[in-house]
């Protein structure tokens, strides 16, 4: 295996979302021959070895080294992806529904028990149509069945696409990969391209006139990935803008102008957190907020997105709050497949949740699987004391949904001389301007598929032959 880079042919968009396709789904007889073509080869022990001497050419790096990362990447058709976009955009039609509905009702607003700043912000007039500009609606798919659960709903923070884009470059630097490309015809998605688009559409579109547009992605520092970054710096530049990241420390705003260490800002990629946000309260945070309140500067990604973020939705999503705000179709779609969710106070019945097997608790303003616990991760007493918690902090207790598993091992050296093993499976559905846009693709064996839990990250290609 050469470790030079590689350009894969891109996946043209839009696909055309297709509610009912065959099942299985392509995926898994196209992961089964890629499975078979690495053990033809013995396990491909050497490209394990130049997969990460490859990565570590990238920035797709973990603590400076080559993130973990699987052999097998995930491989959808596009009759597969059809499939996902019509589940990604139905959610984003139900996600703008009830942004819509939060804004116009203040009863409905009250059910997310939203800080007040921030409910405030969500309220003002939007500038521009589309109401979560960037989003990325999470499941677990069945691929033998169609069944799907959703996970959760990240809007605009929502990260990954740098692993998923070299991930996926070296799944085909392997001499498995290229066994395999040579008798398909294999595309890979832009997801880059697709979500600057998206921003520097919203910009234009709240009336952003600047030639060269000055657009800074606004977080922590601690937080972002600034390896992601530094590439969307390079397609921003091949777009006629600029991108910079600013610590949201540094921002300052007055007479209108919202400035960061290095000058004014034309347009905000809002990556920062909300909830992390009020978490570290800061100057930089106020002016961020100002200047959110006045609209002077095009914030993609504002405070409006914020509600469909937070892990109280799903519990809004089965309330009787959304009966006249979603069609009849769109309430069954919420009903099978969207997990049970529910919000914990003084006067929950915790015995319901005694099965912990079948639930998993989620902090009300977590984020990045940050205090996650699944039941069954937990002895009876440990979980005893999850629910006591989300009991002291309004937290929430949903469903717990067994992931598809299918073989996989880990790539790089971890994985040389590994047997292939069942790997639970997680995909990440992008929606930019409501359009499905790819994939972002992960596997694990642990219960909890997080970043601090072990998990794979997968590569994703499409077959379209």
């Amino acid at each position: 295996m050469a470790s030079q880079s590689v350009e894969p042919a891109v996946l043209e968009l839009p696909i055309a979302a297709e509610p009912a396709p065959v099942f299985p789904l392509d995926s898994v007889a196209l992961e089964d021959e890629y499975v078979a073509h690495a053990r033809e080869l013995m396990g491909d022990a050497a490209s394990h070895e130049a997969g990460d001497a490859y990565l570590a050419t990238t920035n797709a790096l973990y603590h400076g080294g080559p993130l973990q990362w699987s052999f097998v990447p995930k491989i959808f058709s596009r009759r597969d992806l059809g499939y996902l976009a019509w589940i990604a955009q139905t959610m984003g039609r139900i996600m703008d529904k009830v942004t819509r509905r939060f804004v116009e009702d203040a009863a409905f607003r009250a059910a997310f028990e939203l800080d007040p700043r921030i409910e405030r912000l969500a309220c003002l007039p939007n500038a521009f149509s589309t109401q979560i500009p960037i989003a990325r609606v999470d499941i677990f798919l069945d691929e033998q069945t169609g069944a799907f659960k959703f996970c959760e709903l990240n809007t605009d923070g929502s990260s990954g696409m740098l692993s998923t884009e070299e991930v996926s470059r070296t799944n085909l630097l392997t001499a498995t990969g290229k066994r395999f490309a040579a008798q398909h015809a294999v595309s890979v998605f832009d997801i880059y391209g697709a979500c600057v688009d998206a921003i520097l559409g919203c910009y234009r579109e709240a009336g952003g006139a600047a030639d060269h547009p000055r657009v800074v992605a606004v977080d922590y520092a601690e937080s972002i990935v600034r390896e992601e970054i530094e590439e969307y710096a390079r397609v921003f530049a091949e777009h006629g803008a600029s991108l910079r990241f600013a610590d949201i420390r540094d921002l300052r705003y007055q007479d209108g102008v919202l400035s960061d260490a290095a000058g004014p800002i034309d347009c905000v990629w809002r990556r920062v957190v909300i909830s992390e946000m009020l978490e570290k309260p800061c100057p930089g945070a106020d002016a961020f907020m100002a200047c959110a309140a006045d609209a002077t500067v095009p914030i993609v990604g504002g405070f409006r997105t914020w509600p469909c973020a937070t892990k109280t939705v799903f519990a809004v999503l089965h309330s009787p709050l959304v009966d006249d705000v979603l069609t009849r179709d769109e309430r069954a779609f919420v009903r099978d497949h969207v997990p049970a969710t529910y919000i914990l106070d003084e006067q929950t019945d915790l015995e319901q949740f005694a099965d912990r097997a079948r639930w998993i608790a989620k902090p009300r303003d977590g984020y990045n699987s940050i205090g996650v616990r699944a039941g069954q991760d937990c002895t009876d007493a440990e979980w005893r004391e999850v629910l006591d918690e989300m009991v002291a902090t309004r937290g929430t207790v949903q469903e717990y949904v067994t992931p598809y598993a299918s073989p996989n091992v880990e790539g790089g050296v971890a994985g040389i001389d590994r047997p292939f093993e069942p790997y639970m499976n997680m995909e990440g559905l992008f929606l930019f301007r409501n359009q499905f846009a790819g994939v972002f693709t992960r596997c694990g064996q642990a219960a909890v598929i997080g970043e601090f839990s072990g998990r794979l990250n997968m590569g994703c290609l499409v077959v379209d032959d």
